[in-house]
């Protein structure tokens, strides 16, 4: 893909979730997550996360959320002991609520409005670098992506993705047969999201037009090893990390992989 096209494709989708924004930070759900933060021993970190950051023993250590929305996953690092002190987004509309939950929290994280693809020199190097679900399908360049990622990463430094497995990419819970594949596992080509971009399972109309990819588990971890990190582990799961309609393909017979996580390290 031409570098034009792939700017291009990150300033479309920066556009798509600065304008989804509002419909994340009002309301009951955003009034009970700010109450949440307040609250001693915040996280809104699920089992298996925790679990895999706990075993990697990073209580002192620091940490840079790539993709971190409102940055309610990076200051629940700090219920680990973990030091929050940077999360990075394109959508500063989400940095400004993810200040709003570190003033409830009592923490104070950096939080960095970048482009990925052009971030400044002297942001430091940090033991932890996080990403989580909804960051990997967006980005139109992931041999680049990674090599950020990498460059923001302590030697001996650990990242740690925990997303939705691409192979549920393929399929779209919404159709009349959501059971069969609706997209190529091999696409290619950027896909148009033209609804505005929430998390509750609900249509809340049109919105910016984004664009995300499938990125087939392979070109992932490949994409992580060339930029210079080591493989440590790589676990799928059975289970859903997504929006409410993916609950579908849970718990099922014949069960297929929903979600990954993979830890990586820079060489000491």
């Amino acid at each position: 893909m031409a570098e034009d096209t792939w700017q291009a494709i990150t300033a479309a989708n920066r556009a798509a979730w600065n304008a989804s924004a509002p419909l994340h930070g009002r309301g009951a759900d955003w009034d009970a997550l700010l109450e949440r933060a307040a609250q001693p021993g915040f996280s809104v970190l699920d089992a298996q996360l925790t679990e895999t950051l706990t075993a990697l023993e990073l209580a002192g250590k620091s940490a840079v959320q790539i993709g971190c929305n409102n940055a309610r996953e990076l200051m629940s690092l700090a219920a680990l002991g973990i030091r929050p002190e940077l999360g990075i987004d394109q959508a500063g509309a989400f940095l400004a609520q993810g200040r709003q939950l570190a003033e409830a929290a009592g923490l104070s994280p950096q939080l960095l409005e970048a482009d990925i693809y052009a971030l400044p020199d002297d942001l430091g190097r940090f033991d932890l670098g996080l990403i989580t679900i909804g960051v990997l399908n967006w980005m139109p360049d992931l041999a680049g992506f990674f090599r950020a990622v990498a460059g923001l990463l302590a030697p001996g430094g650990h990242l740690v993705i925990y997303e939705t497995h691409p192979f549920l990419e393929v399929f779209d819970p919404d159709s009349a047969t959501p059971f069969e594949p609706a997209f190529s596992y091999f696409e290619r080509q950027p896909q148009a999201v033209t609804e505005a971009i929430t998390y509750d399972g609900k249509s809340h109309g049109q919105g910016e037009t984004g664009y995300w990819f499938i990125h087939p588990l392979g070109e992932i971890v490949t994409a992580c090893v060339r930029s210079g990190l080591s493989l440590v582990e790589l676990k799928e799961f059975g289970h859903t990390i997504r929006e409410p309609e993916y609950d579908i393909y849970e718990g099922r017979a014949a069960q297929i992989p929903m979600s990954f996580c993979l830890v990586a390290q820079k060489p000491a």
